[in-house]
């Protein structure tokens, strides 16, 4: 109910203005203007919206907040568009104004809605010089090279993913970037072993696949602990492969190129679109960062090292802490690429995307990091005066018993094992039910219900989470057909499609709808939130706002069904009612593909 929410809020502006002129006035010279404070109302008995400008008022106004309340309403009702969106408003408590929406403007909203592929959300709008929205940079999942994707790459993947979706629907051309690990002084060791141990590999890409690569990784950092020779000539490698030797470029590639095509696999089968810059991407940028920072006056040398010291932010001795930028050996590290990444990315083009919105999806782990990263490219001056940059921080992944998620020997869960075991475990869950049920599939039926099901169960599961918090993972409740859960809400797009397969016409069109029961009433006004919901998950990027929606939905839905009949009603009632039913199919089936979830027909 955006449209209605923003017309409500210029309405009340104009009668706060009305009631009391002079107030409004100095509110204006001061270049704030007064505020409505107009708010979804908190319950159902208060009405649709909430406005409770009246008593932030009643200091500088010296009036008690319900008269202030009761001049502001006396305004709203000589407003003919006012009226003839509400019905006249209550005054509550202190001097709360509710506001309850009339019928025929909520029937309205919904014949809309039926025949727009969007459900009442806009596209975002050209800024006031006309230019079309800027790039907005979704930098998620970041894998190494060399490693398998584990567990711990599942919350950045999936939750990157969908931020990057939903900033997609408003319209905002996104660049979806992997920043993988594929550059520094790891590889001088990966590259000698291989060269050693595996010279096979530099004259073939499918000479050692990642299974193979993974162990390679631990044995290569075995022998970097354990061998000073091997040391040696792994740092001789560094200089070697930073240097353009060809040989070790070709083995650097290949180490890339095996890896890429295993991280692939997991990226198609999560449906999930990249675009890959490595950290190797930025290497020709890395000097003149130190340039620009000293140009700026921030470089401080220290012991050898050059640093940016930080403001605002000191170690256990009160001195502030530095990021180190280039190391005493003239080497750079992490923070220098992400400096570099961050001003390549709000450099005009060609130079750089030309972003306004940067977003990165890391751990939590990370923030002190990029709390310092970003504090130095604001004082280096790289982020327009409009650009955000912004870190969205996730936290662990935990077993049942509190602790980080890890096999039964101690290693890291892989996150094709869990995607497997996901999948396996909701086809043995379908076989029995079917078998309970006395129902004969075709293995093709069970197969695509039981990935679609075991991938959407393990998404959801995180997605449903804030994601600033660690969260536990379960199987069980994230296969469950009851709670707030993916097999849920799928269950519900599946009911509404056996509707239309009893003789139900979900397409069928009503010049006027009418609607007369509480639970039409409550479904209707739960379906209009859902423009409002998009907005705040574009805004505060959190996608958990948007999976409480739909699981309120499908809740406020099957109450619906369950009360009121709706292929036994009689017309107009019917009509109406499997209106009611395709609207929540397709915002549901909206919702969750805004997660990157498909829906099913059948389960």
């Amino acid at each position: 109910m955006l449209s209605l929410a923003h017309a409500l809020e210029s309405q009340l502006r104009a009668a706060i203005d009305r009631a009391f002129p002079e107030a409004s006035a100095s509110a204006r010279v001061s270049g704030t203007g007064l505020d409505p404070q107009l708010a979804p109302a908190s319950k159902p008995e208060f009405g649709d919206f909430q406005a409770n400008a009246a008593l932030p008022l009643a200091k500088p106004l010296k009036q008690p907040p319900r008269q202030i309340a009761a001049a502001i309403v006396d305004q709203l009702m000589v407003d003919t568009a006012f009226n003839a969106i509400c019905l006249a408003p209550d005054i509550a408590g202190p001097g709360f104004i509710n506001l309850t929406v009339r019928p025929e403007c909520l029937a309205a909203e919904v014949q809309a809605r039926l025949a727009d592929a969007r459900l009442g959300v806009p596209l975002v709008e050209a800024d006031n010089d006309g230019q079309q929205p800027t790039p907005v940079v979704v930098d998620f999942s970041s894998p190494n090279i060399a490693k398998e994707m584990h567990v711990g790459h599942l919350r950045s993947t999936i939750i990157g993913d969908s931020l990057a979706r939903v900033l997609e629907f408003r319209g905002h051309p996104v660049l979806r970037l992997n920043h993988v690990g594929d550059w520094g002084t790891q590889f001088g060791m990966l590259i000698t072993h291989l060269k050693q141990v595996a010279p096979e590999a530099l004259e073939t890409a499918d000479a050692v696949d990642l299974g193979d690569l993974v162990v390679f990784y631990r044995q290569a950092k075995q022998r970097f602990d354990d061998d000073e020779v091997f040391q040696t000539t792994s740092r001789e490698e560094v200089v070697k492969l930073q240097g353009g030797d060809p040989l070790s470029l070709k083995a650097w590639g290949l180490l890339c190129e095996q890896s890429r095509r295993e991280f692939q696999k997991i990226y198609d089968r999560l449906d999930v679109r990249l675009n890959e810059r490595g950290e190797s991407f930025y290497n020709v940028y890395l000097e003149s960062v130190v340039e620009d920072l000293n140009v700026s006056g921030l470089l401080v040398s220290d012991d050898g090292a050059q640093c940016v010291f930080l403001e605002g932010v000191t170690g256990k001795d009160g001195k502030p802490l530095p990021v180190i930028v280039q190391k005493s050996d003239g080497g750079f590290n992490y923070a220098t690429t992400d400096l570099a990444a961050i001003r390549y990315r709000f450099a005009a083009p060609p130079q750089g995307d030309g972003a306004r919105r940067v977003i990165y999806v890391t751990d939590a782990g990370q923030a002190n990091h990029f709390a310092g990263v970003f504090q130095v490219a604001q004082r280096a001056g790289w982020i327009p005066d409009a650009g955000r940059l912004q870190h969205v921080p996730f936290g662990l992944v935990q077993g049942e018993d509190g602790k980080k998620l890890k096999t039964r020997a101690g290693d890291t869960v892989r996150l094709r094992e869990l995607l497997d075991e996901a999948v396996e475990r909701a086809e043995a869950d379908l076989r029995r039910r079917l078998q309970e049920e006395g129902r004969v599939e075709q293995d093709s039926f069970i197969e695509q219900v039981a990935t679609t099901v075991g991938l959407a169960a393990v998404k959801y599961a995180d997605l449903s989470q804030n994601r600033i918090t660690n969260y536990q993972f379960s199987f069980d409740r994230m296969l469950a057909l009851q709670g707030n859960t993916a097999p849920y809400l799928l269950y519900a797009v599946v009911r509404i499609a056996g509707i239309a397969r009893k003789g139900g016409d979900l397409d069928v069109t009503t010049a006027e709808l009418q609607f007369s029961e509480t639970q039409e009433w409550a479904l209707v006004r739960e379906l209009l939130k859902f423009d409002a919901v998009i907005a705040e998950v574009e805004e505060e990027l959190l996608p958990n706002r948007l999976c409480t929606y739909l699981f309120e939905l499908s809740q406020v839905f099957n109450r619906f069904y369950d009360q009121v009949p709706v292929l036994k009603a009689e017309q107009p009632s019917r009509s109406c009612r499997l209106a009611l039913c395709r609207l929540t199919a397709d915002t549901l089936k909206l919702g969750l593909s805004l997660l990157g979830i498909p829906t099913l027909e059948r389960m």
